[in-house]
């Protein structure tokens, strides 16, 4: 079996999905895509037809990179308003731990801790306990009883069902959901994250998203409502220019601290009287800091409000962190913990990813906790063109959360 994976998130500015193969034990980048999105304001869906027209968009992208037809995906959806609540459950096992009893432990610690109008996004397993023993990973143990401890995700329910009825409409099935701020701190995790308390700061391009992690565990999360498009509208205000047009100066010519721009560099475009003016490397360059040192401390006051600890290391990621030397700007602001994220994944090494492709790791964790051997495109699959999929009784979530709990795919 090829073990292949999808998964795609859907922003503001563009949809992205990524298809990867998980090969002894490392992710090999087989497509990916990114679609300018349109019916979409936060990352909330705002125009469902347009958003479904970009979305079917990203995947045929993908698809005729791969040339097969995608019909599986974890998909990312809104965090807004999303809980994150410590659980606790023990079952009894009689013999070797198996990938069912962990499924049946989850469940088991879960109940009752779902609340009225709210619906389960994961659920993130701090550690095990078989018997005497703690560990990250009880399989194969043998013990009578298991015990966990876990952080139960949920979010309204509203958030899950209009991204997975949207992806469903254009025939994709989602096998998994999960946040963006969970792909984030599995693309960033490393030995050291495991031990401390970590931040990631994803500069989006309508919103920034502060998260905190205990030992890359998912524990406080909050949106604030500034991102790169503001750097684009400043741009656009200060000389006249068309958003496009800002947005290739911010990503091309500006630089995200002044003290690195040139005096004597300079660009001529047209604004949006069809005027021609000459734009100084330097005098932009004051604007795009002005701006990104705003949401910089904004997102570290909101740090403050989270937790009373400093952690000890704050990643800032998304696509405007790529520009040259963002790292000065962050390490000015943030102070010294603080670095600029790094998607190592060959073919897609930008920030932008950090998101999507996290989540395919996560996705791939969660595997191999339950024992269980599983990929979204057979070999089958990958010969011939998928065939429209039969009607089902079964619900839209029951679809979604019966993958995570039951056992009927190997």
């Amino acid at each position: 079996m090829r073990h292949i994976y999808t998964s795609i998130d859907i922003g503001s500015d563009t949809i992205k999905v990524m298809v990867c193969e998980y090969l002894r034990g490392k992710n090999n980048l087989l497509a990916t895509s990114v679609v300018d999105s349109r019916g979409i304001k936060k990352g909330l869906i705002t125009d469902y037809e347009q958003a479904k027209i970009c979305i079917k968009q990203a995947f045929i992208e993908a698809e005729k990179m791969l040339g097969f037809k995608l019909k599986k995906t974890v998909a990312i959806i809104p965090s807004y308003y999303a809980n994150f609540t410590v659980i606790n459950g023990s079952i009894d096992v009689l013999g070797k731990v198996e990938g069912t009893d962990i499924v049946n432990l989850l469940q088991e610690a879960m109940k009752g801790s779902l609340e009225e109008k709210r619906e389960m996004v994961t659920i993130i397993p701090i550690d095990f306990q078989a018997d005497d023993v703690v560990t990250k990973n009880p399989l194969g143990l043998s013990c009578k009883q298991l015990k966990t401890r876990a952080v139960l995700v949920t979010t309204p329910k509203n958030n899950i069902y209009s991204v997975v009825g949207l992806i469903s409409e254009i025939g994709i099935e989602v096998v998994d959901i999960s946040l963006g701020c969970i792909g984030d701190i599995n693309t960033y995790k490393n030995d050291k994250t495991k031990e401390i308390i970590t931040a990631v700061i994803n500069i989006g391009h309508e919103k920034t998203e502060v998260s905190l992690y205990n030992k890359d565990i998912i524990v406080k999360h909050s949106i604030l409502n500034i991102g790169s498009k503001n750097v684009d509208n400043d741009i656009s205000y200060m000389y006249k220019l068309a958003s496009t047009t800002s947005k290739k100066l911010k990503e091309t010519f500006a630089l995200p601290h002044k003290s690195l721009a040139s005096l004597s560099e300079e660009r001529k475009v047209k604004n949006k009287l069809g005027e021609e003016i000459t734009i100084n490397q330097y005098e932009i360059s004051e604007i795009v800091q002005s701006r990104i040192e705003e949401i910089l401390i904004l997102a570290n006051k909101e740090l403050n409000a989270l937790t009373p600890r400093k952690p000890e290391q704050i990643f800032v990621t998304g696509g405007i962190t790529n520009m040259i030397n963002f790292n000065q700007i962050c390490r000015e602001k943030l102070g010294k913990c603080a670095i600029i994220g790094n998607v190592s994944l060959i073919g897609a090494r930008n920030n932008k990813y950090s998101s999507v492709y996290g989540n395919i790791i996560y996705f791939i964790d969660k595997l191999k906790l339950k024992g269980k051997n599983y990929s979204m495109i057979t070999e089958e699959e990958m010969e011939i063109l998928s065939t429209p999929k039969k009607e089902s009784n079964n619900s839209m979530l029951g679809k979604v959360f019966g993958y995570f709990f039951d056992e009927e795919e190997d």
